[in-house]
Parts: structure tokens; C-alpha cells; sequence
């Protein structure tokens, strides 16, 4: 498949990280695409210690697979009570094959003594972009930091978003409308950071 350089393949088959990338890249006429969209993608394996690792391991991987720009992506949730657990393991806090339901009841369990002051925590999103070679030419993060609450509030988002208080909205990022959360989250804040380096990381490459 030829695609244009203003092309670049999300190294993830998540489909919610998909449908939070796709506005913001598009409004700035970056076609986005999945890894799941194209033959022979491999299922990379996070075997990194730190979300900057992962980002990069996957988005490495998949550019040199496809022969195109690649953007990969980890995220997760640092509780400060827990050492910030779960971290690097967010998805799959309460084992391989946990769900949003599994990992929530495992935070609740993990955070229940824990008073209100100290439930604070922050979702930390990294970013890492890839040329058709594989080497990492960008690296962006964003933060989002709020409070764990005692019980799931709202149905928007995934994940760890009912459980995630932004204290000045008094709500849950599953509370919160998709508009709200498309400003706020880590993964937007990440994303504007992106695509103000994107024009001089994608243009500094001739092909």
C-alpha cells in the first residue's frame, strides 16, 4: 500500500485510543490509520520497564513492518498511594485478561483504607513517532492529574475514567462529555504537544 507521508499507522489495535487520536489528526489532515487496518502488523509485546519505552518499542516495531510513519502509544494510571501502581501494567492490573470491570474493583479493593487526601493520582500518556525505518524521531507525553474516587461514576470513556476525579470539574472523566475530555485527558494533552513538533519531525525526512 503506498501511502501518502502525511500517513502515519497508530501502532495499536485499542479501538477507543483510535476513536481519541482521530479528530485532533485529522483536523490536521494527518490520515490516521491501525495497525489492525493493514496486513502482517505483528502484535508487539510491552516488555519495556516505563511508558516512554513501550511507546517506542511499538511504534518502531510497526513502522519497520508497514514501511510507514508509526505512532505508538502507552498510557496508564500512577496512584500515588500505590507507588504509582498500576502503571506500566494499567490494562491488565488484575491479570492478562482482565477487564475494565477486573481492574477497577482491584483499585478500590487496593486503594479502600486510603483517605481522601491521599487518593490522588495523575493518567500519564506518552507518544512515540516513528519514520519508515523504524528510528524514533519524536517523544511527547502529556499528564492529567486528579483523584481516585470510592465508587465508578459515569459510562463515558474506558478504563480507569469513572473511577478519575478532575477536582476543579467536581467529575469523573466518565462523566465528563467526550468534548470536555478531548481538552482535558492525557492523551489530548499529549496530542497538542504532538502535533506542534509534527510538521518539522514529518517534513525534516525526504522520501
Amino acid at each position: 500500500m503506498n501511502l501518502p507521508v502525511t500517513t502515519i499507522v497508530l501502532a495499536s489495535r485499542n479501538r477507543h485510543k483510535l476513536r481519541e487520536m482521530a479528530d485532533p489528526l485529522v483536523a490536521a489532515e494527518v490520515e490516521l490509520l491501525s495497525a489492525a487496518e493493514l496486513p502482517d502488523v505483528p502484535e508487539v509485546e510491552e516488555t519495556g520497564t516505563s511508558f516512554a519505552e513501550n511507546a517506542a518499542l511499538k511504534a518502531s516495531a510497526v513502522a519497520l513492518a508497514t514501511g510507514h510513519w508509526a505512532l505508538g502509544d502507552d498510557s496508564g494510571l500512577e496512584v500515588d498511594a500505590l507507588n504509582n501502581a498500576p502503571g506500566v501494567i494499567s490494562a491488565r492490573y488484575a491479570g492478562r485478561d482482565a477487564t475494565d470491570r477486573d481492574n477497577n474493583a482491584k483499585l478500590l479493593d487496593e486503594l479502600a483504607a486510603v483517605p481522601e487526601p491521599e487518593r490522588t493520582a495523575r493518567f500519564v500518556c506518552h507518544l512515540a513517532v516513528a519514520d519508515p525505518q523504524g528510528t524514533i524521531r519524536l517523544r511527547i507525553d502529556g499528564i492529567c492529574r486528579g483523584r481516585i474516587v470510592r465508587e465508578l461514576r459515569g459510562s463515558n470513556g474506558f478504563g480507569y475514567d469513572p473511577l478519575f476525579l478532575i477536582p476543579e470539574y467536581h467529575q469523573t472523566l466518565g462523566q465528563l462529555s467526550p468534548v470536555v475530555k478531548s481538552v482535558l485527558s492525557h492523551r489530548a494533552r499529549a496530542l497538542e504537544r504532538l502535533l506542534t513538533e509534527w510538521p518539522r519531525t514529518l517534513h525534516s525526512q525526504s522520501f
